[in-house]
């Protein structure tokens, strides 16, 4: 290290991006310190991916009680608690985050607590009046929930994602703007424990962003179990009366709907946390909603300086801030990774509600929009034995390519474990196999497994199963 510098590198966040970047930059065997204002581990440990996920399971297995008393067993509910399953949720968050400080440690990163801002390309002030500098700086400061004008967050009636995270009590019904990967997980695990849902999406089809002939299957399941949705449909009020909120709806008619619930739950998008942090004032490109512009490496527009993970135009998500955490480090180190950025079609997406949905690629609509030519196989759960077994029958999976070379173009899952499963069809996009590879490998018998690799037969007109 230059002895110009107090460190060689400076991370500011600790979420998934700022951690994994502290840790690898330590790898490479650069000084390393990390500034974070709250809690190790950012939004996605503490109040995100990972208690979401410690409720979302408590919440399959509250559903499986219908399984023990088709076995004859008596259940007996007048003793359930949700401030148990919170406190759960908790513990995984704060084991989770306790193993992130122990890592750092282990890697010897120094961790100092407080509000980081950038004074120039080198150097950073922390709360005001403590200043470091470092050869490099990686600005990971993640991103918040995005707030509807008219349906500002209070915390009581009007929640945010992090509001419902902290619910240490179900409300009886409740009302979700926004369908995508939050909204609907937040259905998903409402509606289990029992609370009355109404999904509400502005486009046309829940989960807009995936594949449609998947969210198809999604739709008809969430409204088997009594979840009401609302597509093609915009909140246009609401107004607390006594001890619920009643919502104004139009649909694309124009017809209007209140509904009254006893919360509303906004999870319509994030907003960057770039601003007051001194990118601007630096140099830094800022576009005007708040995303960083980076170029190679997710380097800025101020050399030295790097953003990574929800403050840039990529995906926000947990594993694309790791991953850019890496690309970071390693080219500060002048370890150079073999690509200078993420490719957006290899980045996987998951969704954990009941059916799971998973994907990578490109959907049918985007591939059409493109005018891209794309061939299309699907296999259905039910025609794998372990899926029919253990009474998972329900979804497919979808393999896109194209029809000269026959690469994977975009492969899409809904169903059991769909969120492990999709990583083989990804596995084999990035090492350039094709399907007749997958199809041709043994998969043990009966495992889920077997969705992909008839699936991949399908794709060479040959599916067994089905």
């Amino acid at each position: 290290m230059s002895s110009t510098y107090d460190y060689d590198v400076v991370v500011i966040g600790s979420g998934p991006g700022g951690y994994v970047a502290a840790i690898r930059a330590s790898q490479l065997k650069q000084k390393v310190a990390l500034v974070e204002k709250d809690k190790i581990g950012g939004v996605c440990l503490n109040i995100g991916c990972i208690p979401s996920k410690s409720i979302i399971s408590q919440a399959e297995v509250f559903r499986s009680r219908s399984k023990l008393t088709a076995m004859g067993v008596k259940v007996d509910e007048s003793g359930f608690n949700y401030e148990n399953i919170f406190n759960a949720s908790r513990k995984a968050a704060d084991t989770l985050s306790k193993g992130v400080s122990y890592l750092l440690k282990k890697n010897n990163v120094e961790v100092i607590t407080g509000t980081a801002r950038l004074s120039s390309d080198h150097e950073i002030i922390i709360d005001d009046d403590r200043k470091i500098s470092a050869k490099a700086i990686i600005v990971a400061t993640g991103s918040r929930p995005r707030e509807l004008t008219g349906f500002e967050f209070d915390g009581e009636r009007i929640l945010s994602s992090d509001h419902a995270l902290m619910l240490k009590k179900l409300p009886q019904s409740v009302l979700i703007l926004g369908s995508g990967a939050i909204g609907s997980e937040f259905a998903h695990i409402f509606n289990a424990f029992g609370v009355e849902v109404h999904l509400v999406e502005m486009m046309e089809r829940i989960l807009p962003m995936e594949d449609g002939e998947i969210t198809a299957i999604l739709n008809r399941s969430f409204k088997k179990r009594g979840i009401k949705i609302y597509a093609s449909t915009k909140a246009l009020s609401q107004k607390s009366t006594g001890d619920s909120v009643e919502v104004t709806l139009e649909n694309q008619s124009g017809e209007q709907t209140i509904i009254s619930v006893e919360k509303v739950l906004t999870v319509t998008g994030r907003v960057p946390n770039s601003g007051n942090i001194g990118l601007e004032e630096i140099g830094v490109k800022v576009d005007k909603h708040g995303f960083v512009d980076v170029g190679d490496y997710n380097e800025t527009s101020v050399k030295s300086v790097y953003a990574i993970g929800d403050i840039v135009k990529t995906p926000l998500l947990a594993h694309v801030a790791s991953k850019e955490g890496e690309i970071a480090a390693e080219h500060i180190a002048g370890h150079n990774p073999s690509h200078p950025g993420i490719n957006p079609s290899e980045i996987p997406s998951g969704v954990y509600c009941e059916p799971q949905v998973a994907s990578f690629g490109l959907t049918e609509e985007q591939a059409a929009a493109k005018g891209i030519a794309f061939n299309k196989a699907t296999f259905p759960y039910r025609g794998a034995g372990k899926a029919v077994a253990i009474e998972e029958s329900e979804g497919l999976a979808k393999i896109m390519t194209d029809p000269s070379t026959k690469e994977i173009i975009g492969v899409h899952i809904i169903g059991g474990c769909a969120t492990e499963l999709i990583h083989e069809f990804l596995l084999a996009r990035n090492a350039e196999l094709l399907p007749a590879d997958i199809a041709a490998m043994i998969h043990a018998h009966p495992t889920l497994s077997e969705v992909v690799m008839e699936a991949a037969r399908a794709s060479e007109g040959w599916a067994i199963h089905f």
